[in-house]
């Protein structure tokens, strides 16, 4: 089996066409064509009354209304579901995709089918008052539907891990939790603050990030998770191309990484994916690989969500762990709540 970064290529498990009789029964299930405009009045739940709704722009410019507290959320990416979870949300949690497998609790949830192909029918029978999107593996056709039909969806679009910050923090106000959003965003700053000044004065590291083996897929320079390793005081060799560039092990050991980096990857046996390697063409001649120069951090580093700080520290542990031997001085004289460094 290929060793792989399990959530960043995620898409490549997700990629059957839309279910046609399934879309059809949501229109029979409605019992006539709905045709709501974006931003059109949201349908109450049965039982339930219109509250009152706030407008919002998500990543990509559109304008979602919004019921003010939404207590039914449908979230259509496993990111999304941690970061509903961090803000203290999850009994809210109405549904979530087949992937979202952290906290544990969201396991409990009622599926809604993978991100890419999600079933409509089921997000229909949930009653959502909003549904969480991402534009990273979400199709947009899946957003127009759900918007045809008077779904309000609100979609992300994090590039950067200062992204991922700004993500939270507006999630928060859209879930109507704007006071959790904003002390889990400064809390999320504090921790990227406290490991800059860790880092501070050492050279990054050199790594290549292995997302696919076979064919060899790494990460591009301008996706978030470049930006995570860039956090963590690494430099990917990969420095132009698309967000998941297909890599020859020639460039590979052109490039001469200082450390491989694998997200997932045979976590409980690092050592068993170096000597696999090993055994590959072009591989052992790597340094990296002669000298075992490796890092494996959690799939945590793939999910554009709070807890991919966990895996930016463990990462910046690895690879710089002298400058975790004293704890450091503080980044700033402002007093600061204490740190899960």
């Amino acid at each position: 089996m290929a060793l792989c970064s399990r959530g960043a290529f995620l898409f490549c498990a997700m990629t059957r066409n839309l279910n046609r009789a399934r879309w059809a029964a949501v229109w029979l299930m409605l019992g006539a064509p709905v045709a709501c405009a974006q931003g059109a009045p949201i349908p109450p739940a049965p039982g339930g009354s219109a509250d009152a709704t706030v407008e919002f722009h998500d990543d990509l410019g559109r304008v979602v209304r919004v019921r003010t507290e939404p207590q039914r959320i449908v979230s259509l990416a496993p990111s999304l579901t941690e970061t509903v979870f961090a803000l203290g949300l999850g009994a809210r949690l109405s549904g979530v995709t087949d992937y979202c497998d952290y906290p544990p609790e969201a396991q409990t949830r009622a599926r809604v089918g993978g991100p890419i192909n999600p079933n409509l029918e089921q997000i229909v029978l949930l009653h959502p008052d909003v549904v969480l999107a991402t534009r990273s593996l979400n199709r947009a056709e899946t957003v127009e539907s759900l918007d045809r039909l008077g779904i309000p969806v609100y979609t992300t679009d994090p590039r950067s891990v200062a992204d991922v910050v700004t993500s939270a923090r507006r999630l928060g106000e859209v879930l109507g939790a704007k006071t959790d959003g904003e002390a889990l965003a400064e809390a999320m700053e504090r921790r990227l603050a406290e490991l800059a000044h860790r880092l501070t004065g050492r050279a990054p590291k050199r790594v290549f990030f292995v997302v696919w083996l076979d064919p060899i897929i790494s990460t591009g320079p301008e996706t978030f998770l470049a930006d995570a390793l860039r956090h963590a005081g690494a430099d990917s060799v990969i420095t132009s191309g698309p967000d998941w560039p297909q890599v020859n092990i020639e460039e590979v050991v052109r490039q001469n990484p200082e450390y491989l980096v694998f997200a997932g990857a045979h976590q409980d046996d690092p050592q068993a994916t170096i000597d696999s390697l090993r055994k590959r063409p072009g591989w052992s001649s790597l340094e990296a690989v002669r000298d075992s120069h490796f890092a494996v951090v959690s799939d945590a580093l793939d999910r554009p969500a709070p807890r991919m700080l966990d895996a930016i520290v463990d990462l910046a542990r690895q690879l710089h762990p002298e400058a975790f031997a004293t704890a450091p001085a503080s980044p700033s004289a402002t007093p600061q709540r204490k740190s899960r460094l």
